[in-house]
């Protein structure tokens, strides 16, 4: 028994020992565990962080995909309505057509327009509608006085931009290739058509704040990270009003078809023409009045010249009468507006195909009117006020003559139409939940008949252009999803 009890007593310390150490272990191997679930459970969180990021990414290259597909469906919707416009050359009625927040599939696209006839009031909100390439004075055919009339415009630039396009290297003024080859990095002056109004920015002394003015984003309002300083005149006048750029104002696409139209320096076929639209015995009165004979009575080239008509227009018959303008012909034939109205559409003075460089006088911006002969600022606002009170008198170029009287109607005549071929669509579209914003800019052209693009232009990069209550209904809405 005593042998026994020492035996126990002795191994009890040693007993002790081992279980502290397995203990120990036992901690250890929990500890190893926790780091072991620990870092698992940090692996999981990570990966799951990750494709949270990726299918976050996923979901805003869907909305990217989205807004371009709504982008290319607005394109083909615009295209459709100026195929289907019922009078060619007329801008399509904006109630006519949707141009705002026009849902596609999961998408939405906008039609980024701007004021018409200087009605706008708030230079805050965009509007939305199509853009008139019409109203816009064309760089390839203005003057180098139109063009000084313009907004910000010095007499340099003015002479700067037709040496640009002139094919004459001799042309006397602006800059030339000397010029240009003192820049870094040097290139020569084109001496071709400019092809865009982009090109603007290559010519000599433009800057940026000439060309763009206050509108950074090109949407044709003030947003709230433009600067609201008058880039045009003394700085910083803060007006509240866009003092938009030279860009606003031009354009290089305008020109009328010229075909399939009576030339009204042709007496046969002109008499034909009057005296199926207002009867023999007006078309008489009209011919007697223009030196012609009356319907039927002369053969082609037996007319006799009016006097004091213009020089002979191409097509022009020998002894016919001989004017250079259909307006010119209206003051000339003593009809009146309504009776000019029902053939203004099917005359001209040129046989020429096209007609290029007209400005629509029915929907020129102020600044625009102020650039053509014979109207200038003096008469520019008279203009926009007669248009806005008679929209019912603007079926033809004969009610600019009751505004500026015979002789500045005159001057202006070579310069004015009222008719638009070429259509500017500014599309911005975004996908699912308001996001992936995209924009692009098309010109289309009906000048050919059918409506094709011309010009096309990426212009996402310039932000966000829908303006701030947009932006708000769009996050309003993706909170009620």
């Amino acid at each position: 028994m005593t042998t026994l009890r020492n035996s126990v007593t002795k191994q009890t310390p040693t007993d002790g020992r081992n279980g502290a150490a397995d203990a120990a272990l036992a901690g250890s191997v929990l500890i190893i565990v926790l780091w072991v679930a620990f870092g698992l459970v940090s692996l999981a969180l990570y990966f799951a962080h990750s494709m949270s990021f990726e299918l976050r990414a996923a979901d805003n290259r869907l909305a990217v995909a989205q807004a371009q597909l709504a982008i290319e469906g607005a394109a083909r919707y615009v295209s459709n309505i100026l195929a289907t416009t019922e009078t060619p050359g007329i801008m399509p009625d904006p109630l006519s057509y949707n141009a705002e927040a026009v849902q596609v599939g999961e998408g939405q696209f906008w039609l980024i327009g701007r004021p018409a006839g200087d009605l706008q009031t708030d230079y805050t909100r965009p509007l939305f509608g199509l853009i008139d390439e019409g109203s816009k004075l064309n760089l390839n055919t203005a003057t180098v006085d139109m063009l000084q009339m313009l907004p910000g415009m010095t007499p340099d630039l003015a002479a700067s931009i037709v040496a640009w396009r002139s094919t004459s290297t001799s042309q006397t003024g602006g800059a030339d290739d000397s010029t240009y080859a003192r820049l870094d990095p040097p290139y020569r002056c084109k001496h071709a058509p400019f092809e865009t109004v982009d090109e603007l920015r290559l010519i000599y002394g433009m800057t940026t704040e000439l060309l763009y003015g206050e509108d950074i984003n090109l949407n044709g309002v003030l947003d709230p990270n433009e600067n609201d300083g008058d880039t045009l005149a003394p700085p910083d006048n803060r007006d509240g009003r866009l003092d938009p750029g030279i860009f606003e104002y031009v354009t290089v696409y305008t020109r009328e078809p010229n075909t399939g139209r009576t030339n009204v320096n042709n007496t046969q076929q002109l008499a034909s023409l009057l005296e199926a639209r207002l009867g023999t015995q007006r078309a008489n009165e009209i011919l007697a009045r223009l030196g012609s004979g009356p319907v039927g009575a002369r053969p082609p080239g037996q007319g006799t010249q009016q006097g004091g008509a213009s020089q002979p227009a191409p097509g022009a018959q020998p002894g016919a009468i001989q004017v250079a303008t259909e307006l010119e012909f209206f003051t000339m034939s003593g009809m009146t507006i309504e009776e000019f109205e029902q053939i203004a559409n099917d005359i001209t003075a040129t046989d020429a195909q096209y007609i290029e460089g007209r400005v629509n006088v029915n929907t020129a911006p102020e600044a625009v009117l102020a650039c053509i002969p014979g109207i200038g600022p003096q008469n520019a606002s008279a203009l926009v006020a007669y248009r806005q009170s008679h929209p019912e008198r603007l079926a033809s170029v004969a009610w600019v003559v009751e505004v500026l009287g015979e002789q500045n109607a005159l001057l202006a005549a070579p310069y004015i139409t009222t008719r638009s071929y070429q259509v500017t669509a500014d599309i911005a579209a975004v996908g699912r939940f308001g996001r992936g914003y995209q924009r692009v800019r098309f010109l289309f052209d009906t000048s050919d008949g059918l409506p094709k693009i011309l010009y096309r232009r990426d212009l996402t990069h310039l932000g966000w252009a829908l303006g701030k209550e947009t932006w708000n209904n769009l996050q309003l809405a993706k909170q009620t999803r």
